[in-house]
């Protein structure tokens, strides 16, 4: 039963509220959607200059680094490379994933999945977008300053990270651009929360919430929990480097008696292990569901599903410790965080399972949307697999901070979300926009896609294997990773066909929303609550509040007539 009462916002008269300070929730998904696109597009072209600069050190990028680099004749110099890894691990996981993955997709489905007419605080909810963007502002303004922008690696250790270490204003900004994002994530985190458990549809139980909104469920508790733990080790590192205090500064136990620069370390991943699954949960709740949908079957043990997200989510905060292997924690506390490790690895391994459990023996409809969720079972396995050498302390010590590290973190992270954001944006470019995205074009994304994405990702762990470093500028100043040069380049030229093939999906989304093919209501045939209503969803997306009378994924039922193979949630279920 629902404790908020379920407003209806008048539709704004102005541009501005329209468009720009929107208290809808549909608006301000499509704030953080474009949002979004924009980061990946920013650090994609970061990532493209990185690999360039490891295939082929010395050599200028075509056309773009004369642009960028004029006064080095287009090669990237070393300490802009650091700039590029530093800003390339933190906007994709920031300002690319994030947007899209929570703040596009969280804001879009919760209402209309769960039957309500907007969020609980939409106050809360625009001004979460704003935090946002004053974010990505500060993150960007550091490109601009005289020692250019943060160059402390994505997780910008100390002591590195200190005013010795990265003396320019760009590392201070990048602390406070990851705190600000964090005040954003808190408040949309709060939201999230609220809206699910207060403002449900009548009759709809918890299990009768689509795996879509379980794992944005679970992001949002997450969020709420261990955001604060960054932002607060972010603030602390800003006191070290503009009022000068020793919270992290190395050396300073042995004078003032307090100062750790490894305390950093686990403040950062007490936070930075539970955003992994911050991140994929969302990518693993959209695939569930799309896997029922377009397999024509129901989810298979969609409950064991939504359970392993919670035991996913529990365990998560547990294993943080297996990224700190390396720096000489206690071996009981080592030996201990590899059993957790080992033991989050069973709720992942039903996840999957059950995943191949919906497509068994359905009737499959290979619509884009299904290409990119059966492509997310596949990379998600590879990743998984991959990452059980590296939560095991012995292979460990040989691989952290090689290239293979990197492989299986892309893998598990961007290969797994950006699949499950591009089969998201394919399924509901309808509702978002009232329009159809090409078919065609899509598959062709798709499977050059995963060419591209395979290409690098699996690369990357032949290299680090090979024992390739992970933040070497040239690796070929050493004789025994010269033999890597064949695969840097392959690993390379990969990339670039994993770049470029995006402008086919810009071409198409931007096409689709001006021009493209308009949708019908409910076009994949689905009885979630968000296609009982007309496409795209009217301001106040329910007239009625709509009565939950059976689950989400009840599809290919025998005793339906008139040759329909899925049912409203709104209908009572057809047993005979």
């Amino acid at each position: 039963m629902a404790f908020f009462e379920q407003h209806a916002h008048p539709v704004p008269k102005t541009f501005l509220g329209k468009y720009i300070f929107s208290f809808d929730h549909k608006v301000i998904a499509k704030q953080f959607l474009w949002s979004g696109l924009f980061f990946l597009g920013v650090g994609g072209i970061m990532a493209l200059l990185i690999r360039w600069t490891l295939a082929y050190p010395g050599q200028s990028f075509p056309i773009l680094g004369s642009i960028l680099f004029p006064h080095t004749n287009g090669i990237v110099p070393p300490d802009t490379y650091a700039m590029l890894f530093t800003q390339h691990g933190t906007i994709m996981i920031f300002y690319a994933i994030t947007p899209l993955l929570i703040g596009a997709f969280g804001n879009l489905c919760i209402p209309l999945m769960i039957g309500c007419r907007d969020m609980a605080f939409p106050l809360l909810n625009m001004l979460s977008y704003w935090f946002f963007f004053i974010s990505g502002a500060l993150l960007l303004s550091a490109l601009f300053t005289p020692l250019g922008a943060a160059a402390g690696g994505w997780t910008s250790y100390p002591t590195l990270a200190l005013t010795f270490g990265s003396p320019g204003v760009g590392q201070t900004l990048w602390y406070m651009a990851i705190f600000t994002i964090g005040i954003s994530s808190i408040l949309g985190a709060v939201n999230y929360i609220t809206t699910i458990i207060t403002l449900r549809a009548p009759g709809m139980g918890y299990f009768d919430m689509p795996l879509t909104i379980w794992g944005i469920w679970m992001t949002a508790i997450l969020n709420a929990i261990f955001v604060p733990v960054l932002g607060a080790g972010c603030l602390l590192v800003i006191f070290d480097r503009v009022f000068g205090t020793s919270f992290f500064l190395a050396g300073a136990a042995a004078t003032s008696g307090s100062g750790d620069p490894i305390l950093y370390q686990h403040v950062f991943w007490i936070f930075g292990h539970p955003e992994v699954y911050i991140l994929i949960l969302p990518a693993w709740g959209i695939v569930s569901d799309l896997l029922s949908f377009f397999s024509r079957k129901p989810a298979f043990a969609a409950k064991a599903t939504a359970l392993s997200m919670v035991s996913i989510s529990v365990l998560s905060i547990l294993v943080y410790g297996h990224h700190m292997f390396t720096t000489q924690m206690s071996p009981l506390l080592t030996q201990s965080f590899m059993t957790l490790t080992m033991t989050i690895s069973i709720p992942s391994a039903i996840f999957f399972g059950n995943w191949l459990g919906t497509i068994w023996k359905g009737s499959i409809r290979f619509d884009t949307p299904m290409l990119y969720s059966l492509g997310v079972v596949f990379v998600f396995g590879l990743g998984g697999l991959t990452g059980l050498y590296l939560g095991t302390t012995t292979t460990d010590f040989y691989l952290h901070d090689t290239y293979f590290v990197v492989g299986h973190f892309h893998y598990t992270m961007a290969a797994s979300v950006l699949l499950g954001g591009f089969a998201g944006i394919y399924y509901w470019m309808p509702k978002m926009f009232g329009t159809m995205m090409s078919e065609f074009w899509g598959k062709i994304h798709f499977w050059l896609t995963m060419l591209g994405i395979n290409g690098v990702f699996m690369g990357m762990l032949f290299i680090g294997y090979g024992g390739m470093h992970r933040r070497i500028y040239n690796p070929f100043y050493y004789e025994e990773l010269r033999r890597l040069i064949p695969m840097n380049e392959f690993v390379t030229i990969s990339a670039l066909l994993l770049g470029g093939s995006q402008f086919i999906f810009l071409f198409n989304f931007l096409w689709s929303v001006w021009n493209g093919k308009k949708a019908v209501a409910n076009p994949w045939k689905v009885g979630t609550l968000e296609w009982t209503i007309p496409s795209p969803a009217p301001s106040y997306n329910f007239k009625d509040i709509p009565v939950v009378k059976c689950g989400p994924h009840e599809l290919g039922n025998p005793n339906l007539k008139d040759g329909k193979d899925f049912q409203y949630q709104t209908e009572e279920l057809v047993t005979s």
